[in-house]
């Protein structure tokens, strides 16, 4: 595994649209455990492929449960609002407050290719819709009621 360097907010490929991922092979693998390494090295909670330079669609996050690693997510259902402050390791030194759904869940899938569904309340269903944002070209900073 490996540190993978971080894209900030002015990088170009934080503003395009990742790519399905069609095979699950050892580079996507890979890919997954640098991403995890970065994220606990930087101290998020969640990271996309697009914040180290990869435009694929793989995430992944951990709020304190447990670390997921999902290809290909997609909200498929969503409800309730939830106002609260959000920050990104690709925007540094920057917070706001950003309206998400209270609950989502996720279709996607896993490392060894299979369907899954995840539901997440609170802080993983924010952490979900915030990475799934950057997986097309959209940053919390895109979506910011007021900076704080």
């Amino acid at each position: 595994m490996a540190i993978r360097r971080l894209r900030y907010v002015n990088d170009p490929i934080l503003r395009k649209k990742s790519r399905e991922v069609t095979k699950i092979d050892d580079r996507i693998k890979i890919l997954l455990n640098d991403m995890v390494e970065t994220m606990y090295e930087n101290e998020g909670v969640g990271l996309a492929a697009p914040q180290v330079g990869i435009l694929r669609k793989v995430v992944v996050i951990d709020v304190g449960e447990g670390i997921l690693k999902l290809i290909n997510p997609e909200i498929i259902e969503k409800e309730g609002e939830s106002l609260d402050i959000e920050g990104c390791l690709s925007v540094p030194n920057r917070t706001g407050k950003v309206l998400r759904p209270e609950r989502v869940k996720v279709k996607y899938l896993d490392i060894d290719g299979k369907e899954k569904n995840i539901e997440g309340t609170g802080l993983l269903a924010r952490a979900l819709c915030h990475e799934i944002d950057h997986l097309n070209g959209i940053l919390f900073i895109d979506k910011v009621i007021e900076e704080v």
